[in-house]
């Protein structure tokens, strides 16, 4: 189930992806199926390390270009250019979003998705982001929408921080997420609500408690998403597209950091062979 719209993103083989946050690593798999080189990172070493025996088995499988580095972690820094080489499709990191150990400029495109919600200063965040994204890069970042994630609040007080650790920390409505990334030095160039079928799902686990997975209502609805991601049948598809502006769980943000005056936006690495995955 992806949040980012990667048309809207504008990436392109070659380029270099960080998927900040990556949990399991829904964006950074589908990053790698385009041919990007993507490093996921995360905090959590349990979703790393699936997230790269999964990297491993789509190299074995031939899902992806040239060779996965999951054998070991990035322990130093990622530089500009060179240093994320022509053969490496993907790797995994483990670091804090505010302390990357990436130097300045090493990104073409980042995703932070449903990341920002949970760290107590998202502004060093953002400007960390700003720092390793290279000038004319592009940032696409999600965060809960305002209204569903406020029911949610509302509903059950075990949904959010502080009751849940490492819950989310604060609701963000569309201006506040506009104007922090503004002041991180990001350039806002779009945004869009997905997930709206999500959103009534989280309402009723949140009624019912959220560790309540057998009520039958629960159940029921989790069999339509199941179906609906796995089938993408025309009516939830359809559905969803219409109700996305109004009840999408997520909002995505898309910005840019500006080119510098005079400078050609550098070419990107492309493994021999790669192209475009659906």
């Amino acid at each position: 189930m992806l949040t980012v719209d990667y048309d809207r993103l504008g990436l392109r083989p070659g380029m270099r992806v960080l998927d900040l946050g990556s949990g399991f690593g829904r964006h950074a798999f589908e990053t790698a199926r385009r041919g990007a080189h993507v490093v996921a990172v995360d905090l959590a070493a349990d979703e790393l390390v699936a997230t790269r025996a999964t990297f491993q088995a789509m190299a074995e499988a031939g899902q992806i270009t040239g060779s996965a580095s999951t054998a070991g972690e990035i322990t130093g820094s990622i530089g500009t250019a060179g240093e994320l080489v022509n053969d490496v499709s993907c790797t995994v990191a483990r670091a804090n979003g505010a302390r990357l150990p990436f130097v300045s400029g090493a990104f073409d495109r980042i995703i932070a998705s449903e990341v920002l919600e949970h760290v107590p200063d998202d502004l060093a965040v953002l400007a960390e982001l700003h720092r390793v994204l290279r000038p004319g890069g592009r940032l696409a970042a999600t965060v809960p929408a305002a209204v569903p994630e406020q029911i949610c609040w509302w509903l059950n007080d075990g949904y959010h921080a502080p009751i849940s650790v490492g819950g989310h920390v604060r609701i963000y409505g569309r201006p506040e997420l506009r104007t922090k990334l503004t002041a991180s030095g990001f350039v806002p160039v779009g945004d869009h609500r997905a997930h709206a079928l999500h959103s009534p799902y989280w309402w009723l686990k949140c009624a019912v408690g959220l560790d309540n997975d057998r009520n039958p209502l629960v159940k029921a609805y989790h069999k339509l998403l199941v179906w609906d991601i796995t089938d993408a049948p025309r009516l939830t598809r359809t559905a969803e597209r219409w109700l996305n502006p109004v009840l999408g769980k997520s909002l995505v943000v898309y910005a840019d950091r500006a080119a510098e005056a005079g400078v050609a936006e550098p070419a990107t690495i492309r493994p021999a062979g790669a192209g475009a995955r659906a």
